[in-house]
C-alpha cells in the first residue's frame, strides 16, 4: 500500500500544481495539495492525522453540496460535453468540472478513511 499511497499524493499534487490558472486556484491548490500531504502522511505510516482528513472530507462535500443543483441540471442537460475547451464558456462547465474536482477529492478521503490501508491502525 505504500507504493499506491505515495502514487496518490504525487497525483493530487499534480491536481494542485496545475490550479495556477484557475479563476480561484488558491482554494483548488490547498484542497488538492491536503489530500496530496495526507497521502504522503499514510505512506509513511502516520495515522494521527485521520481528524484533519475527516475535516477535508466534510469541507469537500459541503462544497459539493451547494454545486450538486448545478451539477443535476447539468445531467438533465443530457450531459453535454465539458472538455471542448479549458476555458469555460458556459456556466455549467465550470460549476460541473468542480463538482466533480470535489467528488475526487472527497473519493480520496473516503480511501484513506476506510480503504483497507486503514483497517486495523489506530485513528
Amino acid at each position: 500500500m505504500k507504493i499506491v499511497n505515495w502514487l496518490f499524493a504525487v497525483l493530487f499534487a499534480l491536481f494542485a500544481a496545475v490550479q495556477y490558472n484557475d479563476p480561484d486556484p488558491l482554494q483548488w491548490t490547498v484542497l488538492y495539495a491536503g489530500v496530496a500531504v495526507f497521502y504522503a502522511l499514510a505512506a509513511l505510516g502516520r495515522q494521527r492525522y485521520r481528524w484533519a482528513v475527516w475535516f477535508w472530507l466534510a469541507w469537500a462535500l459541503l462544497w459539493a453540496g451547494f454545486l450538486a443543483p448545478e451539477f443535476w441540471n447539468w445531467l438533465q442537460m443530457g450531459a453535454p460535453s465539458i472538455v471542448g475547451s479549458m476555458k469555460a464558456g458556459k456556466p455549467y462547465v465550470e460549476f460541473t468540472r468542480e463538482f466533480l474536482g470535489l467528488s475526487v477529492a472527497a473519493a480520496g478521503c473516503v480511501w484513506l478513511l476506510f480503504g483497507k490501508q486503514s483497517q486495523g491502525k489506530p485513528g
